[in-house]
């Protein structure tokens, strides 16, 4: 059986109730941010939806107004013209058959990889490599453009992909512990409307299950939908 620790025993004992409004569940998890790091708050949506069904999957995007407070490294795959582009516009690797070897060999130096489309071609080989591991470019997912400094851009403020996993349930972080409330609170309504506006057109009647939200090392907090 595995054992709690006093800290998260502590943590939980001050989740008293049910269900929160959104400013309440915000400040219930900054509370409960007791690692000796800056932790980042997490939302778990869990959705009516069955992803086996191509009309009741999701996958998007969205660009959270204050960023997730994480530093993202950005690798480019591009023709040998736009490297220099792509680098004025702050990816921290770009290149086209040098890249194309590196990942090949496991050299994965990103957390994102943006591709111009010409390169897609070159890509369809390492899909076993970048693929597990959720790298593998797509237009779905903004990552397949011309306009490398845009798109550079906007990742950096913080755009991301979102996609509900093979159980119904999407997982984002969508700041840190260090944030001000306020700035918690406006990244988590801007993706709350992404969730709404992005539903499945197979999804009939209620659409969230359940909507809780936490830190890294705290304990779920369950949002009441009716209070968003």
């Amino acid at each position: 059986m595995k054992t709690i620790s006093k800290r998260l025993t502590l943590e939980r004992s001050k989740v008293k109730q049910a269900s929160y409004d959104l400013p309440s569940a915000i400040k219930l998890v900054k509370s409960t941010t007791s690692a000796k790091f800056d932790e980042s708050i997490e939302a778990h949506i869990s959705l009516f939806i069955d992803p086996k069904y191509a009309d009741q999957q999701l996958r998007t995007t969205v660009v959270l107004p204050n960023g997730t407070g994480k530093s993202l490294r950005i690798g480019v795959l591009c023709g040998s013209d736009k490297v220099a582009e792509a680098e004025k516009a702050g990816a921290e690797v770009a290149g086209n058959e040098d890249l194309v070897e590196d990942i090949g060999k496991g050299i994965l130096n990103f957390d994102l990889l943006v591709a111009t489309p010409d390169m897609m071609p070159k890509l369809a080989k390492l899909g076993r490599v970048l693929g597990p591991k959720g790298l593998m470019p797509s237009p779905k997912a903004g990552t397949v453009s011309t306009n490398l400094t845009a798109t550079i851009d906007e990742f950096k403020k913080g755009k991301l992909e979102y996609r509900a996993d093979k159980t119904g349930i999407v997982h984002i972080s969508f700041g840190k512990a260090s944030f001000a409330e306020d700035k918690l609170i406006e990244n988590l309504e801007v993706f709350y409307d992404s969730i709404q506006k992005n539903k499945p057109t197979g999804v009939k009647g209620k659409y969230i299950r359940k909507f809780t939200i936490c830190s890294t090392m705290g304990p779920g907090v369950v949002i009441d939908e009716e209070t968003l």
